[in-house]
């Protein structure tokens, strides 16, 4: 019987739940969680407990996370992700680095951010993606998040590479979102890899493929 902490190197195009699904089965562990979603374009640490260690969940602090994203300007999206429909479409070309960086600039410290209508948030008990998936927009609270670092890594316009230290709750893709709304062109983020969550980082994480190696699955 495995009890602990298995750090995944998510791959994109899965689910959370799917990767839990999959450490059960290659570990034969039957009691398993995550402890926080990852979005499924997106990539890079989840820790997934097994056994015992489900218990530790509720007293881990992962207070910070960190991720490395990129965002492309001139499109908003409905999902504020490349998963979604394009809702928007302006031209960005007036868009220098300087403007960005004083944009960027601003976002540091507590703010208030608004959660996306794709977002696993619940109204009534119901998941509020499931009510955008049928068209519905329902009234949500601002909530305050932290902005701990936030730092252009590099321009390849109309795509910003950046990276974000952030609390938890913090909607990358949301802040990328109202970025682009700031900047008057729209922006959508087209990459997302979480390198840190509280005590993990990739360098404690494996992939699904090294994980099944590993137990001769």
């Amino acid at each position: 019987m495995m009890n602990g902490f298995i750090i995944i190197d998510k791959p994109a195009g899965v689910t959370s739940h799917d990767v839990v699904s999959a450490v059960r089965r290659i570990t034969g562990v039957k009691k398993a969680g995550h402890t926080g979603t990852l979005d499924p374009f997106a990539t890079g640490v989840l820790p997934v407990a097994l056994g015992e260690g489900t218990k530790a969940i509720q007293f881990l602090d992962e207070a910070r996370k960190e991720y490395r994203a990129v965002m492309k300007l001139g499109e908003t999206t409905d999902t504020q992700d490349l998963t979604g429909a394009v809702t928007a479409r302006s031209d960005w070309r007036a868009v220098t680095p300087g403007v960005i960086e004083k944009v960027v600039a601003r976002y540091s410290g507590r703010i208030s951010q608004l959660p996306p209508m794709f977002s696993a948030l619940k109204h009534n008990g119901v998941p509020l993606y499931r009510l955008a998936r049928r068209g519905a927009e329902i009234s949500r609270e601002p909530r305050e998040i932290e902005i701990y670092s936030l730092v252009i890594d590099c321009f390849d316009l109309p795509e910003v590479a950046f990276t974000v230290v952030c609390s938890r709750g913090t909607y990358v893709r949301t802040l990328a979102h109202d970025m682009g709304v700031e900047l008057g062109c729209g922006a959508h983020l087209v990459r997302l890899r979480r390198t840190m969550s509280g005590p993990f980082d990739l360098a404690k994480a494996v992939s699904l493929d090294r994980l099944a190696a590993l137990a001769g699955a």
